[in-house]
C-alpha cells in the first residue's frame, strides 16, 4: 500500500506501509526530485496495522494529508501533516464508525479546499464519500453513502474535475 504525491516544495511526499516490518504508517519526503539521496522517514501512525489502503494529497495549507483504514479499529483514519514532511505536529482523526469501514481510500482536495475521500464499507458493501468540515477533518465531516446496489465500492479512485 503505497501512494505519492508532489508537496509544496517541488518534492515527492510518499505514503506507505511498512508491511512484514511493523505494520506502520509511514511518509518519505524526498530530498531531491528522483528521491535518491536527502530523504527523511518518518512513522506517522505506529499503532500497528495501521496504513492500508492510503493516499495521499497536498491540503489547501500546503501540507500532506493522508487517508487510510487502520485494521486494529476497522475505521477510516485521515492524518493531516503538521510539516511538509510529516515531521512534526501530524494530527490523525477517525471520520467513520459503525462496522468495517476505510478500506480502499482515495483522497482529494474539494473545491472548498476541504478534504474528500472515497472508500469501501466492508460491512455494508457501500461505496461512500467522506467531505470534512476542516482542513485536518476532526470536526464537521459528512458521509454519503454514494451506492448501495450490491457489494460495490473497492478500489475507489477520486479527483475533481
Amino acid at each position: 500500500y503505497n501512494s505519492i504525491t508532489i508537496g509544496s516544495d517541488n518534492l515527492p511526499v510518499i505514503s506507505y506501509r511498512a508491511y512484514n516490518i511493523n505494520n506502520h504508517l509511514n511518509v518519505i519526503h524526498c530530498g531531491n526530485a528522483d528521491c535518491t539521496s536527502g530523504n527523511t522517514i518518518t512513522t506517522v501512525d505506529s499503532s500497528g496495522n495501521a496504513g492500508e489502503y492510503n493516499s495521499i494529497s497536498i491540503g489547501v495549507d500546503n501540507k500532506p494529508i493522508i487517508s487510510y483504514y487502520d485494521a486494529n479499529y476497522g475505521v477510516l483514519n485521515i492524518l493531516h501533516c503538521g510539516t511538509v514532511g510529516c515531521t512534526s505536529g501530524n494530527v490523525i482523526s477517525s471520520v467513520s464508525s459503525g462496522g468495517y469501514v476505510g478500506q480502499y481510500t482515495s483522497i482529494t482536495i474539494g473545491l472548498d479546499n476541504l478534504p474528500i475521500v472515497s472508500y469501501y464499507d466492508v460491512t455494508n458493501g457501500d461505496l461512500k464519500i467522506a467531505h470534512c468540515g476542516t482542513v485536518d477533518c476532526t470536526s464537521g465531516n459528512t458521509i454519503t453513502t454514494v451506492d448501495s446496489s450490491g457489494n460495490v465500492g473497492q478500489y475507489t479512485s477520486i479527483a475533481i474535475a
